[in-house]
């Protein structure tokens, strides 16, 4: 008799606990940690969850457990490192464990509902038959033997690959199968997100000075493992940074190892994989939620069964179920943008730091700008540090850099222009020597505001506190909180007069100024409004590559990652939106996006200018971008971090309230406070109290928000745990949610 056999199982409820099931013995050999499988639960009915332990004990009477139903069969399970880095999310991000086991695995393998896809194929059933058949074929039968001949050259091909090759129909190939001469097999196919994508093998390149310097402490730390495992990799803009992870995960596919490459956004995603299977072929695999389902599912089951040894993508590429990870490298390590906004609210940068932990994998952050955070752990010894300040062709110089007092530069009536005479010159040049400009605007629409100059009245979203954006394409007034739309009116809502103004410029205004401004030149505009499918980024930036564009206007989307040699100006026109923001990253944030965009000048032979226009000349974000000095950068803004306690000095957690009715929210946020508050030295544990959000009302619900700032929050994080379900159940009209490690305050 089988001893039983108990399994914690996670359920698909958000109750952040496990339940015991008894294990039957026919199951026993099949269970494992990760199954999934099905249970009953409650009256009657049937709930999926994941076993997360086995054991021979529980809690509870074994005569009392009930017994798994059975297991999903079609689904695969999940790796134990997975699991247990699921728990630390859940444990550190103030989450339910259900919630962080479902960023494991992407929703069209976690239903169920995709399958793998198959595909007819045919064959010769008996190949002297055919040949015989084919040798003694009358007039009548020739159709047929042409079939024959196709298949015998060409075995396992569709009914229309055939069909297209022999010019017959289907029904010539259904009477050779009803004959016995031909069969046919139901195979399995992928979904392949690289049709018709052709790439061209590429092989390592002799590395310059600084990336065999890079190379060499890398492959210390992979083939010696230390203490140490992430590594900051701190190179500027063209200084070869591609090259240093492809040779390093060259380094890693020698020895087995597989490999995880993060890009901050899935629109870098088709070229940085371009790039590695050129060097690597059919072993990179590509995960991002710009796929299929079907694409998806095929996908991560091609990692998960071993068919590929790297995986490329956004943030959820992290979770790739490889079984032996060794690599893991994030680009562009200081980008926001993996940053999650909903639960679990992680940073899938602090995330691979984890998860090479438990999986002894080497962590590469890599930047040009690297963030406060990681480039303090690396002066302070927690990360090695390496950096690679040269570009990696001495030909190609960084670029020269000015800056336009634009105070200074007034139209009549003393209008400040959205263009200087100086960049318009710069343009005029650019085209004339047939070389390629971008202007980069962090604004999208035609104006970030309507208001009458009659009577003062602004066009405000009714459910956000923002102004509406005027977008002149569609003649309508959109928010970008919340994307509610309104016809664009001809006279003031509420005066009635017809002196309307937009002022401020976004980038579809920049656009027109430029069609006027810049008579015949060819024009393209990329943010979100024009870039709506991943086919329109691509067509884009090949029109840009081959030269048929003069001209590039975009948003942050065009600040990283490309490369285009015969990009020789850049013009950033207005930086200052961005140092606007009521946050104390914001000269942080600005600092690294100018930095950013200028890094796409001069990345080919001829020199590259970048003109910077400002109403703040002397802010030291622009000054420092200006020099290309980020240790200087870095120097005085690290300073401010250290007086006001900021990160990377402390940790910072926002605990947002939201509800319909101001005054529920106010109460529930201030309750929520005080019994969190009691258990805490406020030396060691500052909470604000809660106050409106900068933001104070978005889709027609008031913000509240408590700052808790501490050097260490891991007792506030578990009471904070512990308190969320009660709360929630006493305060039913309001939302909460605790964002560990805020980027932002807003």
């Amino acid at each position: 008799m089988n001893t039983p056999l108990v399994a914690r199982i996670l359920l698909d409820l958000a109750l952040d606990r496990h339940f015991d099931y008894l294990i039957p013995s026919e199951l026993q050999d099949r269970v494992t940690i990760g199954t999934l499988v099905s249970v009953p639960f409650g009256k009657g009915g049937e709930r999926e969850g994941c076993v997360v332990a086995i054991s021979h004990h529980s809690a509870y009477p074994l005569d009392q457990l009930k017994a798994i139903s059975a297991i999903k069969d079609e689904r695969p399970s999940l790796p134990d490192a997975l699991l247990k880095l699921a728990d630390w999310m859940a444990e550190y991000y103030c989450c339910t464990r259900e919630r962080a086991l479902q960023n494991l695995m992407p929703g069209a393998v976690r239903s169920g509902r995709i399958k793998p896809k198959k595909e007819l194929r045919f064959y010769l059933a008996d190949a002297a038959a055919a040949a015989k058949y084919i040798a003694e074929a009358k007039k009548q039968q020739e159709k047929r033997a042409a079939m024959l001949k196709q298949l015998s050259l060409r075995p396992g091909s569709t009914a229309d690959q055939l069909s297209r090759a022999t010019g017959l129909g289907k029904s010539v190939l259904d009477a050779l199968v009803k004959a016995g001469l031909v069969k046919k097999e139901a195979e399995q196919v992928d979904r392949d997100p690289f049709k018709g994508m052709k790439v061209q093998r590429t092989e390592p390149l002799p590395p310059t000075p600084d990336q065999k310097k890079a190379l060499d402490k890398i492959f210390q730390m992979t083939d010696h493992p230390e203490d140490k495992h992430v590594l900051l990799l701190h190179g500027i803009t063209c200084s070869g940074k591609t090259e240093v992870y492809l040779q390093a995960i060259g380094h890693i596919l020698e020895k087995g190892g597989d490999a995880i490459v993060l890009v901050p956004e899935i629109s870098l995603t088709p070229q940085t994989v371009n790039r590695f299977r050129s060097r690597f072929g059919d072993m990179v695999s590509v995960l991002h939620s710009g796929l299929t389902d079907g694409e998806r599912f095929d996908e991560w089951m091609k990692v998960r069964q071993g068919k590929v040894k790297i995986a490329v993508g956004a943030r959820s590429a992290l979770f790739a179920p490889f079984a032996n990870l060794k690599l893991i490298v994030v680009d562009e390590e200081h980008e926001s943008s993996y940053k999650q906004s909903d639960a679990p609210r992680y940073n899938a940068r602090d995330v691979a730091v984890v998860r090479g932990k438990l999986e002894g994998a080497l962590v590469i952050l890599g930047s040009a700008t690297p963030s406060m955070e990681s480039y303090h752990n690396a002066e302070t010894g927690k990360y090695e540090l390496v950096q690679m300040l040269k570009r990696s062709d001495p030909s190609i110089v960084l670029p020269s850099v000015r800056i336009i007092d634009m105070k200074l530069e007034t139209y009549e009536e003393g209008k400040v222009p959205y263009f200087s005479k100086i960049l318009i010159d710069a343009v005029r040049e650019r085209i004339r020597n047939g070389e390629q400009t971008i202007l980069f605007l962090n604004k999208r629409g035609y104006a970030r505001q309507m208001m009458c100059e009659a009577c003062g009245y602004i066009a405000m979203c009714p459910d956000c506190s923002v102004a509406y954006t005027y977008h002149r394409h569609t003649e309508t007034l959109s928010c970008h909180l919340c994307a509610s739309t309104v016809l664009a009116p001809d006279e003031c809502p509420q005066c009635g007069s017809r002196e309307i103004r937009y002022s401020g410029a976004g980038t579809e205004r920049i656009e027109s100024l430029c069609e006027t401004l810049f008579q015949g030149a060819r024009i393209a505009r990329m943010d979100s409004d024009t870039m709506t499918r991943p086919s329109l980024y691509e067509k884009v930036l090949g029109q840009f590559r081959r030269g048929d564009l003069d001209i590039l206007i975009g948003t942050q989307m065009i600040a990283k990652g490309l490369d285009f040699p015969n990009v020789t100006l850049v013009g950033i026109v207005n930086p200052d939106i961005g140092l606007a923001m009521s946050d104390f990253r914001a000269a942080e944030r600005s600092f690294q996006l100018l930095a950013q965009v200028a890094g796409r000048a001069g990345r080919g032979f001829i020199p590259g200018e970048v003109i910077i226009q400002t109403n703040l000349p002397y802010n030291p974000a622009i000054q420092y971008a200006a020099e290309h000095d980020y240790q200087g950068f870095y120097d005085e803004e690290i300073v401010v971090r250290q007086e006001f306690n900021y990160p990377p000095f402390s940790h910072l957690a926002v605990l947002h309230f939201d509800g319909m009715d101001a005054a529920e929210v106010m109460s529930a946020a201030n309750d929520f406070i005080e019994k969190v508050r009691a258990d805490f030295d406020e030396k060691a544990v500052n909470i604000t109290d809660p106050c409106p959000a900068p933001l104070e009302r978005v889709k027609g619900k008031y913000r509240f928000v408590s700052v808790v700032n501490g050097e260490k929050l891991g007792a506030f994080r578990k009471r904070l745990r512990a308190e969320i379900m009660t709360w929630r159940r006493e305060h039913k009209n309001v939302e909460f949610y605790a964002d560990i490690d805020a980027l932002n305050l807003i």
